[in-house]
């Protein structure tokens, strides 16, 4: 099964499921008990916390997935929850997920050196979904903008172009049909 937030990221073979960590899981987990898929993928946009690593338009595969705030990076919290998920043995890109989208360059370059390359709000719910229905999972993510101060408008600027690269990739590796 396909999946993407929803929003601006609505695709007509993609069951959008919300945005932002809570909606997902809820809306996620309601699928997996009434109409259990046997694998998901999961599609979207992405920010790019280090641009030496990640450009715009860059397409991203991976099934690692992490929650970690920026407050931690302040040393001004913790958390007793799993703070990463992989579905893989190999190591891959690292998404990290929050609610709230990384405007501060420093701040996503203190990600970047912690592990966590990219940013997509959803995607660390999907895995715990995944992990808890014991369902093959991967993220198939575009780079619509770098996370720093203009990272709302770059995404805006973007979307509509990052979305037909998206499609254009997902045609080419056979998981939708070229229409």
């Amino acid at each position: 099964m396909i999946l993407s937030a929803g929003n601006e990221e609505v695709f007509s073979f993609a069951q959008p499921i919300g945005v932002g960590l809570i909606e997902t899981a809820i809306n996620l987990t309601r699928i997996c008990l009434f109409d259990r898929p046997n694998s998901l993928i999961f599609i979207g946009s992405a920010g790019s916390y280090n641009p030496k690593k990640h450009q715009i338009f860059d397409i991203i595969t991976t099934s690692s997935a992490s929650q970690i705030e920026i407050s931690f990076l302040n040393k001004k919290s913790f958390t007793p929850i799993e703070q990463i998920i992989t579905a893989s043995v190999s190591r891959e890109t690292i998404v990290n997920s929050s609610n709230y989208i990384t405007t501060d360059k420093l701040s996503a370059l203190a990600f970047d050196k912690l592990g966590m390359e990219i940013e997509n709000m959803e995607f660390y719910s999907v895995m715990s979904v995944a992990k808890e229905f014991n369902i093959p999972v991967k993220g198939i993510f575009v780079i619509t903008n770098y996370c720093d101060i203009t990272a709302h408008q770059e995404y805006i600027s973007n979307i509509k172009k990052a979305k037909n690269i998206l499609i254009q990739y997902l045609k080419d590796k056979k998981y939708i049909k070229d229409k």
